[in-house]
């Protein structure tokens, strides 16, 4: 039987992961936007994300936004940008741009980690390794978009390395209804346990 709790507690072993909400996700005249993104369906993840936030800034919870960031000429960007070569055609997050940042709703502060990557899992080619052991993490909450790129990306490197791994599945969203169910379904088949916000800020009152 897990010795799990039946909602995570966000205290000093908890990182809350917070993926890439970002402008360019976030407001209809970015990139993103003119592609077809359905931008709507993204914002309803920045309410909950917040509220997750306001929450961990009152415990010993360790915060780590991560950001999606191109290098100007798209050089990292590999076979997503082979894929949908409108990334690039259109500046999609691309370094330095206003589209990386994280969105004023959720100003990161002073202290709080923030993870830069060019692939879809906040694991792969970066530090969030290194910070999550420097800082003593046992267990990661996840919030943020999109639920089944760089979400699950995220959550599926999470669980491979032995963290306590949830997913907060009221605190992530998806351009497509369809993508955002199934992503959910699966993560919490195989790789994290499923939470809400309420369930998250109860438990760590």
């Amino acid at each position: 039987m897990s010795d799990l709790p039946i909602a995570p507690r966000l205290d000093s072993r908890t990182a809350l992961i917070i993926v890439d909400m970002q402008e360019g996700f976030l407001r209809d005249d970015a990139a993103m936007a003119r592609l077809g993104f359905n931008l709507g369906l993204l914002r309803e993840a920045l309410s909950p994300c917040v509220r997750l936030l306001e929450a961990a800034r009152q415990t010993e919870a360790l915060v780590v936004f991560t950001r999606y960031v191109y290098k100007p000429d798209y050089s990292d960007g590999s076979i997503m940008i082979e894929l949908n070569p409108g990334l690039k055609s259109e500046g999609a997050l691309k370094a330095g741009d206003w589209e990386v940042e994280v969105s004023p709703a959720l100003a990161p502060r002073e202290g709080e980690a923030i993870i830069d990557k060019s692939k879809p899992s906040a694991f792969y080619g970066t530090d969030m390794d290194s910070v999550l052991e420097k800082n003593g993490i046992e267990r990661v909450i996840v919030c943020g978009i999109t639920t089944n790129c760089c979400v699950e990306s995220t959550v599926r490197d999470a669980s491979h390395r032995d963290y306590q791994t949830w997913l907060v599945t009221d605190a992530v969203a998806e351009s497509s209804r369809d993508r955002h169910d199934y992503a959910i379904q699966c993560m919490t088949m195989l790789f994290a346990r499923g939470t809400t916000v309420d369930e998250v800020c109860a438990a760590s009152a």
